[in-house]
């Protein structure tokens, strides 16, 4: 597969924004390497230019006319290779080479046929939709592999979502132009589209997981057999004697939760994928329990953890090192790996080094630069890890990873 053209750019105009983007794909295309007639754009854009949304995917796709489907959705923040734009208008831009006959566009207008046989989706999904949650599972349940990736879309204004597919419009869009509100869209990726997926929480576990022994709504009352608050108070070595130091560790401590036949903690000594990361909202002295921001039950399985900018860096350069493992062959000639060992910050990824053709990045609008340091923190971390490889992506309001809804989470996507 070869490397997947894209482009990023702000500007207080969309149609100078457009200009630039477009300039960069072209160039890109014209290069060895990169594929010349993609079949897929994907298209993200900041919400300074939501309201313009319909103009900007009408201009793309007549200045693109060998594009035949496009898909994407709006976010607070976007981001590219190297670069995360928050509370300025830009785009990002992403062309995929991909057979026409191993993906489909859908939306709520035009649902995914069930002719096509999906191995895995990207969603992008309005959070205002009710029961979005049992959607997005109902969505991982129609793929073969049950794995979905992507992200709730997010907005300061109107919140929209690309869609549009072969000639134009899907069939049942009407006289609709790709743009749409609520509700679900996307594009399924049949078995010949090979993507490698992982999932950052940016939490790192504190204490050995437990059980959950006595729980009432959101309240764990037990902890493999003990009050849940005496369990707390010792796996953080803490005391409610001294309350403000107590609670400035609680601050940071949150709850990695799954169920009793999933493993909480991978093999790696970090979250796996089938944990949710929630909150704990507060303390019952006299029922010594510990409330929790999801429902609970019995037989469930938890663990304490911490969320910070170290355990979040930590665990963002994990999944690119796992990812970058399921790539790179056992042995590469001696010029590449000393490539791929000193890569040039300035030179573009070499097809002849990289079998990774692009990447999709959705990470928490709660994340971005600031959580990890300075200014484009995040996406400079990724492309370290990761390599230069083509990437786009949104800051969301809710991550989607395999058949779950999680927050202050990245879902970091590789096309092979």
């Amino acid at each position: 597969m070869q490397l997947f053209p894209f482009g990023h750019a702000t500007h207080p105009q969309w149609q100078m924004a457009a200009g630039l983007v477009l300039a960069q794909v072209r160039a890109q295309m014209a290069l060895h390497g990169y594929a010349a007639a993609p079949t897929l754009g994907l298209l993200y854009i900041t919400d300074h230019y939501a309201a313009a949304a319909q103009d900007i995917l009408d201009h793309l796709g007549a200045e693109l006319p060998e594009v035949t489907d496009w898909a994407g959705t709006v976010g607070v923040g976007i981001a590219s290779s190297n670069v995360e734009y928050f509370d300025e208008p830009a785009m990002a831009v992403m062309l995929c080479a991909l057979p026409s006959d191993q993906f489909r566009v859908f939306s709520g207008v035009a649902p995914l046929a069930a002719s096509f046989r999906a191995h895995t989706a990207l969603v992008h999904a309005d959070a205002a939709t009710p029961d979005v949650a049992e959607l997005i599972a109902e969505m991982a349940d129609r793929t073969a592999t049950g794995y979905l990736f992507g992200g709730l879309a997010s907005s300061r204004s109107d919140v929209v979502q690309f869609a549009v597919g072969g000639n134009g419009n899907l069939s049942g869009h009407g006289h609709a132009g790709g743009v749409f509100r609520g509700g679900l869209s996307g594009v399924a990726f049949a078995e010949g589209v090979q993507v490698v997926s992982r999932i950052t929480q940016g939490c790192q576990p504190v204490a050995l997981p437990r059980s959950i022994t006595g729980a009432d709504g959101n309240l764990v009352t037990e902890l493999d057999g003990e009050p849940a608050l005496d369990v707390l108070l010792e796996d953080l070595r803490l005391s409610l004697d001294e309350p403000q130091a107590a609670m400035a560790t609680l601050r940071t401590t949150l709850v990695g939760l799954t169920q009793a036949s999933e493993d909480v903690v991978g093999r790696t000594g970090h979250f796996g994928s089938d944990v949710v990361v929630r909150h704990i909202l507060g303390l019952d002295p006299r029922r010594r329990g510990v409330a929790v921001a999801n429902k609970v039950d019995e037989g469930m399985r938890l663990a304490f953890c911490r969320r910070d900018a170290e355990a979040a860096r930590a665990d963002l350069v994990r999944i690119c090192a796992e990812i970058r493992e399921e790539f790179e062959p056992e042995e590469l000639p001696l010029a590449a790996a000393a490539a791929l060992a000193t890569p040039d910050p300035l030179a573009p990824p070499s097809p002849a080094t990289s079998t990774m053709a692009g990447a999709i990045y959705v990470s928490c609008a709660g994340r971005g630069g600031p959580h990890f340091g300075g200014p484009s923190a995040e996406m400079q971390i990724v492309r370290r890890a990761l390599g230069d490889v083509p990437l786009v992506g949104f800051f969301a309001g809710g991550e989607i990873g395999r058949k779950n809804l999680y927050g202050y989470t990245g879902v970091l996507t590789v096309f092979r």
